[in-house]
């Protein structure tokens, strides 16, 4: 059982007995102060009468493993923490610099201690954080938000998954805290039962929205977790937007008056927190376990594209989560069609080196294509999965990919992005092409499977093998650059083309058009 002791009272020490005799183990308050010391023990605390300088009351406390110098007095402090270090000389020793100790009480202070908090350095970070160059970013977002007239819409990306919910239940908090109301809109749906779970057991107001909604009624729209509108969401592309806090690195500019791309953390959730932390704003325990909850499912447990900022929110969200309702979360049941589907993609799978694909055909749940990616990595030398199937005209691809150097976001993209969306992560990536008028063939028919197979799977194999995420010559007139307008390459033409024995891309197939770069997307679903 951990042992700690803290000594002496005042506020420092007040707020460490108040936080830590709510924790697993023992603890024990050393002070002079003998009314303090009364007022402990009738609050249930352990405290004794004693100098803290003075090494025969130290040594009358119980052994500790944590030992917390607060008391307001510098001088004090030093001398505690020497006595600690001769008595204890294994423990580790926690020590306070008020603001008024000198440089050489800082000194010695650091020197005896294994650690110190020294408040005029915090009180710097603080100002820091809030008016210096670090809190630039959060100024200007609150700014842009009380410029905002009327409601304010925050859209997620389609089908959303844990992380942009929970960043746009944040951002509305920060909007509330600023005077504006908001709204937390999707399009799409919210499937993958973890999802739904997560969801319900927290109680968000979510809106969702059928596409082409009029957003006429808001007096401005927010992105979070995507950054383009048009691009996985169901807005137009010309949708003016105001605000963009996302983690995912855009491939072409983002035009918003409130900018935030930061690709170097894991999760957008991360961001949202540094928000809340900036604003002195404390999280609701719904708001606080589904960022960590989208924190933890967007970095794979802490696994994937992690950075100490992940890390770091984490720590701060942890107080303030519900740990029951994780755990709830985490542990729903699997529907029957769920089942169904990573059934089909285990029977049905192929494998091509170290990597697995596998057509499930018709979709009766779209997000157990991640459910299935995710069941086939487990299989022994295989670093990168591939899973498609069919639903309402569109096939979903889903990929996965671990211990490899591949990018799957950048290959799915260069695989499928001329005939659809695609992106992702560099180890989860998806990606949707619309059927066209192979829609009209039987979804269980063996020539379309065929041809979907050819498609997809050529396709795929010729991104991982080329690395170069090469463009595809013969698409674009010579004199295309990437924006303007244009029809992407249908998957028609390309079915034709295979058909025929002709690269989808050769000049004689006519093709030409605009790229959808299927920017800042897991993959397309809610998972």
């Amino acid at each position: 059982m951990t042992a700690r002791l803290v000594l002496g009272t005042g506020s420092l020490a007040g707020s460490l007995v108040t936080e830590l005799r709510e924790r697993r183990g023992r603890l024990t308050v050393l002070a002079d102060d003998e009314n303090a010391v009364r007022t402990l023990r009738e609050e249930g605390v352990v405290a004794e009468v004693g100098d803290p300088t003075d090494e025969a009351a130290l040594r009358e406390c119980r052994r500790p493993d944590t030992v917390a110098v607060a008391t307001a007095d510098a001088a004090t402090n030093v001398a505690a923490a020497e006595a600690v270090a001769s008595v204890y000389p294994d423990a580790f020793v926690l020590a306070y610099a008020p603001a008024e100790a000198t440089d050489d009480q800082r000194a010695a202070l650091a020197a005896a201690a294994d650690d110190l908090v020294d408040a005029r350095a915090a009180a710097t970070d603080w100002l820091d954080e809030r008016i210096g160059d670090d809190g630039l970013r959060t100024r200007k977002l609150t700014a842009t938000l009380r410029d905002v007239e009327g409601r304010l819409a925050i859209v997620t990306h389609d089908n959303p998954d844990p992380d942009a919910i929970a960043s746009a239940v944040a951002l509305a908090r920060i909007a509330a805290a600023t005077g504006v109301e908001a709204d937390v809109c999707y399009f799409g749906n919210i499937t993958h039962q973890e999802n739904r779970a997560f969801v319900n057991l927290l109680e968000f107001d979510l809106r969702r929205l059928d596409p082409g909604a009029d957003l006429s009624e808001y007096g401005g729209v927010a992105l979070v977790d995507h950054s383009r509108p048009g691009v996985n969401d169901g807005l137009a592309e010309d949708t003016p937007v105001d605000i963009v806090i996302d983690h995912h690195p855009p491939r072409y500019p983002v035009e918003a008056r409130f900018v935030d791309l930061r690709s170097e953390v894991g999760a957008t959730s991360t961001l949202l927190v540094d928000y809340l932390r900036k604003l002195d704003i404390t999280p609701s325990r719904e708001v606080a376990t589904g960022l960590l909850f989208g924190i933890r499912v967007d970095t794979d447990e802490y696994t994937r594209e992690v950075s100490v900022a992940d890390f770091e929110a984490t720590a701060y969200l942890v107080p303030h989560a519900d740990a029951g309702t994780l755990d709830r979360i985490e542990s729903p049941s699997m529907s029957a069609d769920t089942l169904d589907t990573i059934a089909r993609a285990i029977s049905d799978r192929r494998r091509h080196g170290s990597a697995l694909l596998s057509g499930v055909g018709e979709l009766s749940d779209r997000d157990a294509l991640a459910q299935a990616a995710d069941r086939l990595l487990d299989l022994e030398d295989v670093t990168t999965t591939l899973v498609y199937g069919i639903s309402d005209g569109t096939i979903y691809v889903s990929a996965r990919a671990r211990g490899t150097d591949l990018d799957l976001g950048e290959t799915l993209r260069d695989a499928f992005g001329q005939i659809g969306s695609a992106g992702g992560h560099a180890d989860m990536a998806g990606a949707q092409i619309s059927l066209g008028l192979l829609d009209a063939i039987d979804a269980d028919d063996e020539s379309l499977s065929e041809i979907l197979s050819a498609i997809v799977t050529d396709r795929f194999l010729d991104a991982m093998g080329s690395r170069s995420h090469r463009v595809l010559t013969g698409v674009y007139p010579d004199d295309y650059h990437g924006t303007g307008p244009g029809e992407p390459l249908s998957l028609d033409r390309i079915a034709g083309a295979a058909a025929r024995g002709d690269r989808p891309g050769d000049p004689d197939d006519g093709g030409d058009g605009d790229p959808d770069d299927g920017n800042a997307t897991d993959e397309g679903t809610d998972r």
